[in-house]
């Protein structure tokens, strides 16, 4: 072969592959040894060289000059292996070099198979893979379908290269809206935090740099043209875009909107806030199965509890009945527990000893037997008669909003429930639905209509029918109150 030839060749794999000269001069170097070493001997002393810039193959046995043409048929055999190997593991390592530096970014392929769920995308170079568990739940993709997805994983397996996509990240979220905000990808906006459920609902915490920027509206566009493709793209996840705020009095508030918040109660030592609102934004406030209030507290990174005054009263006082029963635990002590934060004995058990020696007025042995006690009281709570944990969990569950007895229940799920489908986390909720429909005939009204059509416009209800077997006795009056909450 030329030595123009060889060239041409490694500047076409060096373009197609993105493989350095080098190691394809090299690989071929390495095939040409083994092959003179197969057909003169391992101790021939064959030196084998291609010259960088003409792509001439020297090769040498001591001072004779010999012809690769005559290296034989299974030698050349043997180098064309070495060489395609080689090869594969130059190209291998480009490919993992160049998508690890990707991670986290935002990529789109078409769609080539489905393999027991998950999807294999190609991306051009390389075929990447959306596991199951990765898909936004309740979307399904077909053949030749274009979708995008982040770089969660990159990792080799082999002489290959393994590429792990993601649509259920919150990156995926922060990279959609750089493409579709210019502001975000110019770092006029930025995204200060994301908590997301997949396939339900999102949380966006933005700030501005510019104060003639509202972060909030450019996000959501004229008319949420903005938002919509975003929106679109995630099939219809809802999206919550707050203003972030550095002080958590303003931003635990922004976080559970649209929920109305009387007060925000910080303990830093637990990392933990108590929020108190008025009994009707009980359920708005902690959403549904808890949804609202779980994506709140990832937003900020607290623990947050919702609770009335009187239930917090109540809290507060169960507290300190548990905690009077410790030993060594004087009243001053029991004040400090409480402002602090512990409203169980299971706070106690989180706590050093060395730091509950420092709080209150014992010796580091007496905060040991205070913790042991704490533990063995927490256990003992928790391993009560199942009767007791089956009726606890029944009026848990029974919380709801005098008038919404459909609405899920008030504590928040734990990590792991069951969500609503997509098209249920859709729906808004009752009240979300009466406060808007409320503005709504706010904004309409006329208040300079006469009185005369104003009750002309109201329509007389139609007398029951006989078959509807209406009971006057049974069936709740129109204006009577709803009942309270249970």
């Amino acid at each position: 072969m030329k030595g123009s030839d060889l060239l041409r060749i490694l500047d076409e794999m060096q373009h197609q592959k993105n493989i350095e000269r080098e190691i394809i001069f090299s690989g071929i170097e390495a095939a040409l040894q083994l092959a003179a070493e197969k057909k003169y001997g391992e101790g021939s002393g064959v030196v084998v060289n291609i010259d960088r810039d003409t792509g001439n193959i020297v090769a040498l046995r001591g001072e004779e000059s010999l012809d690769p043409a005559e290296f034989g048929r299974i030698a050349a055999q043997s180098a064309k292996n070495v060489m395609i190997q080689k090869i594969r593991e130059a190209e291998c390592s480009s490919v993992f070099n160049e998508y690890a530096a990707m991670k986290g970014d935002l990529v789109h392929g078409a769609v080539t198979r489905n393999d027991g769920g998950a999807c294999i995308i190609n991306l051009g170079k390389t075929e990447a893979i959306l596991p199951r568990g990765e898909q936004i739940p309740g979307e399904s993709h077909h053949m030749n379908e274009r979708i995008k997805g982040v770089v969660l994983e990159v990792k080799k397996q082999g002489h290959r290269v393994k590429i792990v996509l993601s649509r259920t990240h919150p990156d995926f979220v922060r990279r959609l809206f750089e493409g579709e905000i210019p502001e975000i990808k110019e770092r006029t906006i930025e995204i200060k935090a994301i908590a997301r459920e997949a396939g339900y609902r999102a949380k966006i915490a933005v700030s501005s740099v510019d104060m003639k920027v509202d972060c909030v509206g450019a996000c959501v566009g004229v008319r949420g043209s903005r938002i919509k493709n975003i929106v679109d793209e995630l099939g219809g996840e809802r999206i919550d875009i707050v203003r972030w705020n550095e002080s958590l009095q303003v931003m635990i508030p922004n976080a559970l909107q649209p929920a109305q918040i009387d007060d925000v109660f910080l303990y830093p030592r637990m990392g933990r806030a108590i929020v108190l609102v008025k009994e009707d934004q009980l359920s708005l406030a902690i959403g549904r199965r808890g949804q609202n209030v779980r994506l709140a507290s990832k937003l900020v990174g607290w623990d947050i509890e919702i609770m009335t005054l009187d239930e917090m009263n109540e809290s507060i006082e169960r507290a300190v009945g548990w905690f009077q029963q410790i030993p060594h635990v004087s009243d001053d002590l029991v004040e400090i527990f409480i402002t602090e934060g512990f409203m169980s004995y299971v706070d106690i058990t989180f706590i050093e000893p060395v730091d509950l020696a420092e709080m209150g007025s014992v010796t580091v042995e007496q905060a040991e037997e205070i913790i042991a006690y704490a533990e063995e009281a927490a256990e003992r709570i928790e391993n009560q008669k199942p009767e007791e944990a089956a009726a606890n969990e029944e009026a848990n569950a029974g919380r709801t909003v005098a008038g919404h007895l459909d609405e899920p229940a008030l504590v928040p799920a734990a990590d792991g429930a069951p969500m609503p489908s997509p098209e249920e986390a859709a729906v808004e909720s009752p009240l979300e639905e009466s406060s808007t429909e409320a503005d709504l005939a706010t904004s309409n009204e006329t208040p300079d209509q006469p009185v005369d059509e104003i009750a002309s416009s109201v329509e007389t209800p139609a007398e029951p029918t006989a078959l509807e077997n209406v009971d006057p006795e049974t069936s709740p009056a129109k204006n009577e109150e709803p009942p309270p909450p249970i």
